[in-house]
């Protein structure tokens, strides 16, 4: 199968946030057992917590009788198999959290980033958040700023990194006000998906950086 279109589990909150698990129909079992298929060394997770299944309808998934708990999209898993969908966000005893990208997404592997519950798709010029997408998309430049700071992975991007990104050809030069003019306003579009949380943090005197904490 091609890596590109392969099913994989993305964990992107807890110890192991970055990892990516390709999943080949064979069972993957998670917890802290040393003998699971993912060891997850969290102390709130169970030795053998979850098992992701392949049948010929898909991939589901079985809590295999967890203390803390299975929840997907934010409804807790009850000892039957819940089938996953494509952007399914699985959470494990509330301190662990994977995204399920099914094998005919359209995101390509390189271009999947997941500070936190953000998914920015480069190709497709598209953001989503869990299964709910920007709608009205970015405007060209607000995605030019968005990705280059996720990018740039935490790391502080200058006020002049910006304007040759997004004004590559300005004649007479940029003000700071059109800058944070743009900041605000890529702000305020993030807030329509995620109004509980600010991902763009101005580092006075130096610039601007993603929140990659969760």
């Amino acid at each position: 199968m091609n890596e590109q279109n392969q099913p994989l589990l993305v964990i992107y909150k807890g110890a192991l946030a970055g990892m990516r698990w390709p999943l080949n129909r064979e069972p993957v079992t998670l917890g802290r057992a040393p003998d699971c298929d993912i060891v997850l060394p969290e102390r709130q997770i169970s030795r053998y917590h979850v098992r992701i299944e392949w049948d010929a309808d898909g991939y589901v998934l079985r809590d295999l009788g967890s203390k803390n708990g299975t929840f997907v999209n934010g409804e807790r898993v009850r000892g039957q198999l819940y089938r996953l969908r494509d952007g399914d966000e699985i959470s494990l005893a509330t301190t662990l959290q994977i995204g399920f990208v099914a094998g005919e997404a359209t995101l390509p592997l390189e271009e999947i980033f997941m500070p936190g519950h953000l998914v920015v798709d480069e190709d497709a010029r598209r953001v989503r958040l869990g299964r709910e997408e920007l709608n009205p998309p970015l405007s060209p430049a607000q995605f030019t700023l968005l990705a280059m700071l996720v990018k740039s992975k935490g790391a502080v991007v200058t006020r002049e990194d910006v304007i040759r990104a997004v004004w590559p050809d300005a004649v007479g030069g940029v003000t700071d006000q059109a800058v944070d003019a743009l900041v605000y306003r890529l702000r305020e579009r993030l807030a329509e998906l995620d109004p509980d949380r600010n991902y763009l943090t101005t580092v006075r005197g130096h610039g601007f950086r993603f929140d990659m904490s969760v």
